[in-house]
């Protein structure tokens, strides 16, 4: 992680998404699926409001991830058979930065998640059967990757939802 983390308030946010249930080995080709996601927007004169991420609603790291592809956008639409859509929820995120290539995710989230315990702070997340549900647990990807092909360089925004 870059600094210390944050807790910020969002305000709710639209977006578009494709979702798929992955292991943690082919999570890595889940990025691919963004274009058409973009595509989608494109085509139907929709423009981004943000930045891509990735939304992790499941999560069983022995097994499957329930992870969305998307990308936000300034107003609610509606979906079809390739694309939802669907509100992040407002509310309180702890958030971090982390420069570095994507497979060193995984100790940034660590070091958030170590963060927040210290922090005493309780996250939006229950049990379940499939795994670990999350109220909204995002990797927001700051760097465009046709502008810096560099992975090593790339800025990923943690931003976890906070239980209230």
């Amino acid at each position: 992680m870059q600094g210390t983390p944050e807790i910020v308030t969002r305000a709710a946010q639209p977006y578009a998404a494709v979702r798929a249930k992955v292991t943690m080995a082919e999570l890595g080709g889940l990025g691919s699926r963004l274009g058409e996601v973009f595509g989608w927007l494109g085509a139907r004169g929709i423009d981004p409001a943000g930045p891509p991420f990735f939304r992790y609603n499941v999560i069983d790291m022995d097994r499957l991830l329930d992870v969305e592809a998307g990308v936000p956008v300034a107003r609610e639409t509606s979906g079809d058979d390739q694309v939802l859509t669907g509100v992040l929820p407002a509310g309180r995120y702890a958030t971090a930065l982390f420069q570095g290539h994507p497979s060193e995710l995984v100790g940034a989230v660590a070091d958030l998640l170590e963060w927040a315990d210290g922090e005493q702070l309780t996250w939006d997340v229950w049990p379940g059967e499939d795994g670990e549900h999350w109220g909204c647990r995002l990797e927001n990807y700051l760097t465009d990757p046709a502008a810096e092909p560099d992975m090593s360089k790339w800025v990923t925004e943690l931003s976890f939802r906070l239980a209230d």
